[in-house]
């Protein structure tokens, strides 16, 4: 069941994913080669810590940490870890949820570590315009969810010959992490396309492969690879639909 949020709870909402937006722009800057990916969650975590905001990652499932942490050719839920060195040339996704008074916002941000091929760093671009692409179609008064997962694979697979996971997809969220609805990156009659209202609040975000689609769970039953072992990006917001247009809630 889609569960609308009335304006009290959007405010909820509204202000977690300002703080979420405000700790990407205070964290992000200091990811560097160097850094264990333990010392990128733990950086966050502080930050929520001394804010007595509430990690919902943490225990979700048995998950054992406050971010997920991806590098490279893993695609989402690394789970990071004192052994894994960020080095230059890396791609590192950080996807956070943030909860505060009961509210939860959800956002990834990709890093580029020092310096990455131009081959990374176009696939990075494209994922970044595809999310915003995404944002753009559920802009539309009277759009489905249909429509951003149309803008999302027109633009990175039949424009730029990307893999488009189908395996994951965006989501509601503000109450828990996950609610409904799915909101996919590709386009299949076989996908619910319900209308967007107000009061819904969904998280997009696009999860592109620069080779296949396809991906690989680890055995530690978390993290997902590409199945080609090659690079891949996430970005992701959350955005609110209201009575007034759409609102990006995780951005400053």
């Amino acid at each position: 069941m889609i569960m609308l949020k009335n304006d009290e709870q959007m405010d909820g909402i509204r202000t977690s994913g300002h703080y979420l937006a405000e700790m990407f722009e205070e964290i992000g800057p200091q990811i560097c080669a160097g850094m264990s990916t333990y010392d990128v969650d733990k950086l966050f975590h502080e930050w929520m810590r001394k804010r007595h905001f509430g990690a919902p990652c943490v225990g979700y499932m048995g998950y054992p940490a406050a971010t997920c942490v991806s590098v490279n050719d893993m695609v989402i839920h690394g789970i990071p870890t004192k052994q894994e060195i960020l080095e230059d040339g890396d791609i590192v996704s950080v996807d956070i949820c943030l909860e505060r008074n009961g509210y939860i916002s959800d956002s990834t941000h990709t890093y580029e570590i020092g310096t990455v091929s131009p081959e990374v760093h176009k696939l990075n671009e494209v994922t970044h315009k595809a999310l915003y692409l995404g944002i753009e179609a559920a802009s539309a008064k009277g759009a489905r969810t249909q429509a951003i997962a149309r803008a999302v694979y027109d633009w990175c697979a039949v424009k730029n010959g990307y893999g488009v996971v189908r395996d994951y997809c965006g989501h509601g969220v503000g109450f828990e992490m996950h609610e409904e609805p799915d909101i996919p990156n590709y386009v299949s009659l076989a996908n619910p396309n319900p209308r967007l209202k107000p009061g819904m609040v969904i998280a997009i975000e696009p999860m592109i492969n620069m080779g296949t689609y396809k991906i690989r769970t680890m055995p530690d039953g978390w993290g997902v690879k590409t199945a080609d072992g090659k690079p891949a990006c996430h970005w992701e917001h959350t955005v609110a639909i209201t009575a007034d247009g759409l609102e990006i809630l995780t951005q400053l």
